[in-house]
């Protein structure tokens, strides 16, 4: 770690549960994001910020008007263009010590078997259940943590799933595959617009708990905050011997 480094980190390395150790298994790491949206526009600016060495943000779509009200990553002037690259050129701004990758694609599985091998970690910052359990699938397959966030309305959730862990439950222990959900829309059902901020920026901070291994990060455990109420409530998860997951591969 260089001057400029140690001064741009010292707010970090100057807390002793982080220290120069933790800020330097940051700076080494690579994280996978998936989802530039509201989760994304949250989470990657403070991993950015916080010097993580690489990034790689995975989304097809592009920037619409009503995304505005709640992706703060992009602007107005984005409107039209690839969310990974209206992300990039904000991001590129904030740290330019960090190296950014983007993949305009769909997140498939050719994709994400493609990726995985590549990064330490992998964030879930997408919006369908047959995203997330593909995510949920492949990071247990390549052994790789697994940030799990979602939003809606005024509620959102938050857990981590350390695939590294025998006893780390997975996201199909809690929303099984073979169970039906009903697919809620942020077009049909409406998000408050900082709650995709908080979720997302809680997603940031636990990825830089597991990468600087510090802290006790959410493994076991469900965080559920309303917007409404102001309540985080946690719910202590257990791993499902019957899952059909995390039991099988």
């Amino acid at each position: 770690m260089n001057d400029q480094e140690l001064l741009r980190y010292s707010r970090h390395i100057l807390l002793d549960e982080i220290s120069i150790e933790g800020q330097e298994r940051i700076s080494s790491s690579h994280a996978l994001v998936i989802g530039a949206g509201g989760l994304g526009s949250a989470c990657l600016p403070y991993l950015v910020a916080a010097g993580i060495g690489q990034i790689t943000i995975v989304d097809h779509d592009l920037v619409d008007l009503t995304n505005l009200q709640r992706q703060i990553i992009h602007q107005q002037d984005s409107v039209g263009l690839l969310k990974v690259d209206s992300a990039k050129e904000m991001l590129s701004k904030l740290n330019s010590l960090v190296t950014i990758h983007t993949r305009p694609q769909k997140a498939d599985e050719a994709l994400l078997n493609a990726l995985l091998p590549k990064v330490d970690i992998a964030i879930d910052c997408t919006d369908n259940f047959l995203t997330r359990h593909l995510i949920n699938r492949l990071a247990i397959f390549h052994k790789k943590p697994l940030i799990f966030g979602a939003a809606i309305r005024f509620d959102g959730q938050i857990s981590v799933f350390d695939n590294n862990r025998p006893d780390s439950p997975c996201y199909a222990c809690i929303f099984p595959e073979e169970e039906q959900f009903e697919e809620i829309k942020c077009s049909t059902m409406g998000v408050f617009s900082p709650l995709v901020g908080i979720i997302g920026a809680m997603q940031a901070a636990q990825t830089l708990q597991v990468l600087g291994q510090f802290g006790q990060p959410l493994i076991g455990h469900l965080g559920i905050w309303s917007g409404l109420t102001n309540e985080l409530n946690l719910i202590k998860l257990k791993k499902k011997k019957s899952c059909s997951v995390c039991s099988v591969l």
